[in-house]
């Protein structure tokens, strides 16, 4: 028997149910044509510096807990994000106190902005000073710290949540801690400024990863870190890729960003979010090194083979 292909009035499958459902689960069923399947209208990802939470965070009198950097509702996204898969934001250990954290996360980045403490995760402590970076796996993190500390955090909780799904059993997370002290990447990056540029090489930058990650490169499966540099009155050729950055200004003095054309000055210890497919170039017009940490969903596009990284001169 032929299947019966006529649709009520006004239901070009626009969303349309089943005309004849004999199940619940046909009940569930909905059907779309091409034009209003695939032409559905995004919020974009906008390009943002987080300036009045850098200022919050600062404050005197600020408390000990987190600062979310939140662009969710500019975005249509019903769960906080800073970008579509990534959760970025500032966490502020007040002298003496104590910071629990247990984000829904497969892993989660850190820098030390400024101060000095401790990370518990698990069995293993990581002691952090100003300018470290360190990864630790999911689940519930103690930081400590004796005379005050604020550090950038980073997540993959927009990715989870998209998928409702849960973080990683115990013991079953994609990184173990790691640590990266400030005086170790200081040391690879004057380890690179002494070798000859590629003609291809986008810039100088010390790559972030582990004993876990070693295949990929990357810190986590989806994430990517790097510390970019630009030497004084140096600048970075303008380039695109599919991946958003995220960007803490580390040492920027007299430097700014090209984002599309528009300029964003840098603001020492301040996030900056470069969107994806954005055409942007780094420019430094001070007279020191320009130090700028970047983590991007990368990883993501790396693996589905879409990353589409190139020059734009």
């Amino acid at each position: 028997m032929a299947p019966d292909t006529t649709q009520p009035s006004g239901a070009p499958l626009d969303g349309s149910p089943a005309l004849n459902p004999t199940s619940e689960a046909q009940h569930r069923a909905r059907y779309f044509n091409p034009n209003t399947a695939f032409n559905l209208k995004f919020s974009p990802v906008p390009r943002h510096q987080f300036l009045e939470e850098h200022r919050a965070v600062r404050a005197a009198d600020a408390p000990t807990g987190a600062f979310a950097l939140d662009l969710s509702e500019r975005m249509d996204i019903p769960f906080p994000a800073t970008t579509p898969w990534v959760l970025a934001r500032y966490l502020r250990i007040n002298a003496g106190d104590r910071l629990t954290t247990n984000h829904r996360a497969s892993a989660e980045v850190l820098y030390a902005v400024s101060g000095s403490g401790e990370a518990k995760s698990g069995s293993e402590t990581i002691s952090f000073g100003p300018g470290d970076v360190f990864c630790l796996p999911n689940g519930e993190i103690e930081y400590t710290s004796p005379d005050g500390a604020i550090l950038w955090c980073v997540t993959n909780e927009p990715e989870l949540a998209f998928e409702n799904l849960e973080p990683p059993a115990a013991g079953n997370s994609p990184v173990e801690p790691v640590h990266y002290p400030a005086d170790e990447i200081d040391r690879a990056i004057e380890v690179l400024r002494a070798m000859p540029m590629e003609p291809d090489q986008a810039g100088v930058a010390v790559i972030f990863s582990h004993e876990r990650q070693l295949a990929r490169r990357n810190i986590t499966p989806s994430m990517t870190l790097a510390m970019n540099t630009l030497n004084p009155n140096g600048d970075q050729r303008a380039h695109k890729h599919n991946s958003v950055a995220v960007t803490i200004c580390v040492q920027g003095e007299g430097c700014y960003s090209l984002v599309d054309g528009e300029r964003c000055d840098w603001v020492e210890g301040a996030v900056s979010l470069t969107p994806p497919a954005a055409v942007h170039s780094h420019h430094n017009d001070g007279s020191n090194l320009a130090k700028f940490l970047i983590i991007q969903d990368g990883g993501l596009y790396y693996h589905g083979r879409t990353m589409g990284f190139a020059f734009v001169d």
